[in-house]
């Protein structure tokens, strides 16, 4: 990213302040029509790829202060689609799909947007998107090829018809993907902006430190639960990793962890940010759309899971401090927890933010109330008060890190919209079918790995929308609830930030760590093991989403939660005292035989759990 300076980093300042007011305005007094509104937003956000990211980033030197005359001429022509789409809106909104011809202008507009928005693609989120979305984009117009099996051959799409539903319509490269980041991606951006300018960040550490400091592997209970309060809000894992990683896992290694597993824990738990409530990343509001649902029924639904998932991690972080005798940190350096309790009142804007959610109201208008009220906090706390000038800050900060989403969910569209064009969707629909042999748990399978390898190369949210535009109807169709489906391909394209070869976040953790990045992504999986079992119970038992009876759900609870338990002891070797090789075994059938769906198998389960964890007293038993 280039270090701009001088009259260019001004203006570029004052264009993304703009951008974030703009914004700002939709969500308070209404956004314009669907297309129209991702047009702008797109418009706002295309040319900042071509001024701030260099064609080839060694190319350039780190602190590089020009954009060359070439990127200027770029950042011009990537605008011209977008004030086509303005100017002519009417006119286009009258036009008849598929019946009414392109002009010269549409055509060569929508071909110039389609090649600039792969470019700054590119350059920003990545190759890997760039290839999947081009490689559907071209077999739209080539599925026919005799070069292709039987099986992916198709009818294709004429040029003009391929550009006309990507270019001007709502579903190709202006779908609901890129309306979620022209909506409510920008405005929790924003949010973040404020809560960091206000000190809410800063509090959400603070917390984490006075509870869990001074524990038994105080340092990595901190990382557990700064990152999923930080996470929460931030939605991107890698950005949590730098963000309290850089304190955690240093306290982690000073007080005896090893240095893979500090940076494990770290990775773990800012991965997990994304799954945890109320915010969830971009993913989740992309989910709400798909649906068709309110975005608390997702929040509700995610909960539990989220839980259990952090709920294992701490009690792995707890069980290895008193396997390996590590203690807390010194009370002295830490907050005191009476400090944190008298500045409570910074927890406002995100305990409002969750019962406006809950209470069903938008998530813009709930973002906003949650702005308003970090604003109010910040007046209470000396050298954190937001004055103009502060308030502006907060909402370029948060403005100015929309471009690789919203880029993202643009390349996504294109995907989006190849499949809708093509027909591949019920391709791969039949393919799943086929190769499971319409068995429900080998399509899991399948589509988990699908969505795994997607999430290795792409942000999330993007993995998340091209998994579930093809694992989820098959999903569906073999009869897993919808919601569950969702869910499903979500956690598997989160958990890929720490499932080598490529595990973004744990490498991202190794860095800082000093620890060998594939070490550090494989102790991850073991930490976060609940998130690869999980998502198949739930699409199983839906009162692991509370969508059961209230019977059923307080069961799901009881048994997730001695899943949860057994798993940890069997995964650290250790339940007040050391556990045999025998004894780990048997905790772990236990604990995955807890979230079967049949009623008996999991309280029976649950039972042996609890029996177990109570019949292994503190006394000398084998190493495992």
């Amino acid at each position: 990213m280039r270090k701009l300076e001088g009259v260019v980093a001004k203006g570029l300042y004052l264009y993304v302040l703009a951008m974030g007011l703009f914004h700002l305005y939709t969500a308070v007094f209404g956004s314009f029509e669907a297309y129209l509104q991702r047009a702008i937003h797109l418009t706002w956000v295309l040319p900042m790829c071509f001024v701030l990211y260099p064609f080839l980033p060694a190319s350039e030197p780190l602190k590089n202060n020009t954009v060359p005359w070439y990127d200027w001429i770029l950042a011009g022509l990537s605008a011209l689609p977008g004030f086509y789409i303005i100017a002519n809106y009417d006119e286009i909104m009258m036009r008849m799909q598929g019946v009414d011809d392109l002009t010269t202008a549409q055509l060569v507009l929508g071909a110039l947007l389609i090649v600039l928005l792969l470019e700054g693609t590119r350059r920003i989120v990545g190759l890997p998107i760039v290839i999947v979305a081009l490689s559907f984009t071209v077999y739209t117009y080539f599925c026919d090829a005799p070069f292709l099996p039987k099986v992916l051959q198709g009818v294709p799409t004429e040029f003009d018809r391929l550009i006309e539903g990507m270019f001007l319509t709502d579903e190709g490269i202006f779908s609901s993907s890129l309306g979620v980041s022209a909506t409510f991606v920008m405005i929790f951006l924003i949010f973040g902006g404020f809560l960091e300018k206000s000190g809410v960040g800063e509090y959400f550490m603070e917390f984490a430190q006075a509870f869990t400091g001074t524990a038994a592997g105080g340092p990595a209970k901190i990382a557990v639960l700064s990152s999923a309060l930080f996470g929460s809000i931030s939605g991107s894992a890698v950005a949590n990793v730098y963000g309290t990683g850089s304190f955690t896992i240093p306290l982690m290694k000073r007080i005896g962890y090893q240095s893979h597993f500090a940076g494990a824990v770290e990775a773990v738990a800012s991965t997990g940010g994304q799954i945890m409530p109320p915010v969830m990343g971009a993913g989740a509001f992309v989910m709400a759309a798909l649906l068709g649902v309110p975005f608390n029924a997702i929040m509700i639904a995610a909960v539990l899971p989220a839980l259990l998932y952090y709920g294992t991690v701490l009690l792995m972080v707890h069980l290895t401090a008193l396997k390996d005798g590590l203690k807390g940190l010194p009370a002295e350096e830490l907050p005191t927890v009476k400090s944190v309790v008298k500045k409570l009142y910074m927890m406002a804007p995100i305990v409002l933010l969750v019962y406006m959610l809950l209470a069903g109201y938008t998530p813009m208008y709930s973002a906003i109330a949650g702005i308003v009220t970090a604003w109010a906090v910040s007046l209470f706390t000396p050298g954190k008060r937001m004055g103009p000038r502060q308030i502006l800050e907060a909402i370029h900060d948060g403005s100015e890190n929309i471009p690789l989403i919203c880029t993202a969910c643009a390349s996504a569209g294109l995907v989006i919209g190849s499949i809708a064009l093509s027909g591949i969707g019920f391709k791969f629909v039949s393919a799943v079918i086929a190769l499971s042999g319409g068995i429900p748990f080998l399509a899991l399978i399948l589509v988990a790995a699908v969505s795994l390898i997607l999430g290795m190369g792409l942000p999330t949210t993007s993995a998340y929308i091209l998994g579930a535009a093809l694992g989820v109807p098959a999903l569906a169709k073999m009869g897993v609830m919808p919601l569950a489906a969702h869910l499903f391909v979500f956690y598997y394209a989160i958990i890929s930030n720490i499932t080598p070869p490529v595990a973004l976040a744990a490498y991202a953790a190794a860095s800082i760590a000093g620890s060998p990045p594939n070490k550090t992504g494989f102790t991850a999986c073991r930490l976060g093991i609940l998130a690869f079992i999980v998502p198949f119970a739930f699409c199983y038992d839906p009162g692991l989403l509370l969508k059961s009876s209230f019977l059923g759900n307080v069961t799901s609870i009881a048994s997730g939660v001695a899943s949860m338990a057994a798993l940890g002891f069997a995964i650290v070797g250790y339940s007040r005292r050391r556990l045999s090789p025998a004894e780990r075994l048997l905790f772990a059938v236990a604990g995955i035989l807890a979230l079967q769906e049949s009623l008996i198998v999991s309280l029976i389960s649950s039972a042996v759990v609890l029996g177990l964890s109570l019949m292994f007293k503190d006394r000398g038993a084998p190493s495992a």
